[in-house]
């Protein structure tokens, strides 16, 4: 194994090799039993099903919120069980490299906690760098170029705003409210204007298939409010959009405190190149037209929106110049 690329997310943790590509692509979730919380009995997509139905004793633990560490040990649990299911067992002692991406917006105590969960989990010379870079190494672009680029990285706990040039960070907002909010506010949405009470993963499996419904309609299940009943409820794409709109306003005003700290000059290449969306919030329906109205930028969703940050994590280990000039 000649390294690691990780994008340790809020909702999904990505994986890639420099010889392999993608390796891993699964949510950011662990099933735990409660007397022994720091031992991972089941993570990712496994994990995840059990998400709203887990029997007592047992918990489903999510170890990042807002794009950082919640719980150091809980964090070193679940990597350290990532990590096993990637490497092969023979591997495990040589300790691979390892590069992970890291908000731009975290602070000195966050990044060292990520730098410490990531060594204890196995990995060996671990370097972090920002996720705004990596993902734009990861769809195609020089950080290093001597022009600006404007990327919009909206995750599941955080969105950030991040513009760069020549190796160096130009200007930079984030925001709290990112995909976590929006399933929050589609299950509020849902009590408050139909008085339907939907689990966790109905609420955000809707958020998530609005991009591909175009016109149709949404049906979820649920449970009345009143009576505790089965019900249905059928929403079309725009009143889920409709639902989002507090939260994506939010994103919205963060670009714009971003765009008012680019120089003048910066404008002429991000006008030339085109503002960058990527994260699992580029694929939400309505959201790249609504950025695109906002700030006058042409709008670009990268090619892999939900990969492209571990892309670009993986091609650090080739590229160290890349990690010199943004040290996180």
């Amino acid at each position: 194994m000649d390294g690691l690329g990780i994008d340790l997310g809020t909702a999904n943790t990505v994986v890639g090799s420099p010889s392999d590509g993608i390796i891993l692509n699964e949510p950011s979730v662990m099933l735990v039993k409660s007397k022994d919380p720091y031992r991972a009995m089941l993570v990712g997509a496994e994990a995840r099903e059990l998400v709203g139905r887990t029997p007592a004793g047992l918990s489903t633990v999510r170890p990042m919120r807002d794009g950082v560490i919640v719980d150091l040990d809980s964090a070193r649990a679940f990597l350290k069980a990532i990590i096993r299911k990637v490497v092969p067992p023979w591997q495990l002692a040589l300790r691979p490299k390892g590069v992970i991406a890291v908000p731009a917006g975290a602070t000195p105590l966050e990044r060292r906690a990520l730098l410490e969960v990531g060594q204890e989990a196995g990995l060996r010379k671990v370097a972090l760098v920002p996720e705004p870079v990596a993902g734009a190494l990861g769809a195609g672009i020089n950080p290093l170029e001597p022009r600006v680029h404007l990327v919009v990285d909206i995750g599941g706990g955080t969105a950030e705003m991040t513009a760069f040039c020549y190796g160096g960070i130009l200007a930079h907002q984030s925001c709290k409210l990112a995909g976590d909010e929006l399933t929050s506010a589609l299950y509020h949405y849902l009590r408050a204007e139909h008085g339907v009470v939907v689990g966790e993963l109905t609420a955000e499996n809707a958020k998530i298939h609005m991009h591909d419904a175009g016109e149709q309609s949404l049906i979820l299940e649920g449970r009345d409010a009143s009576t505790g009943r089965v019900r249905l409820v059928t929403l079309s794409t725009d009143e889920v959009a409709e639902a989002l709109r507090p939260t994506t306003t939010e994103i919205v005003h963060a670009l714009a405190a971003c765009q008012e700290e680019l120089p003048a000059q910066a404008v002429c290449d991000v006008l030339a190149e085109g503002l960058i969306v990527m994260g699992g919030g580029a694929l939400l329906g309505g959201l790249t037209q609504l950025l695109e109205e906002a700030s006058g930028f042409p709008v670009k969703v990268a090619d892999r929106p939900l990969t492209c940050v571990a892309e670009g994590a993986t091609r650090c280990l080739s590229q160290p110049e890349v990690l010199s000039a943004f040290a996180a």
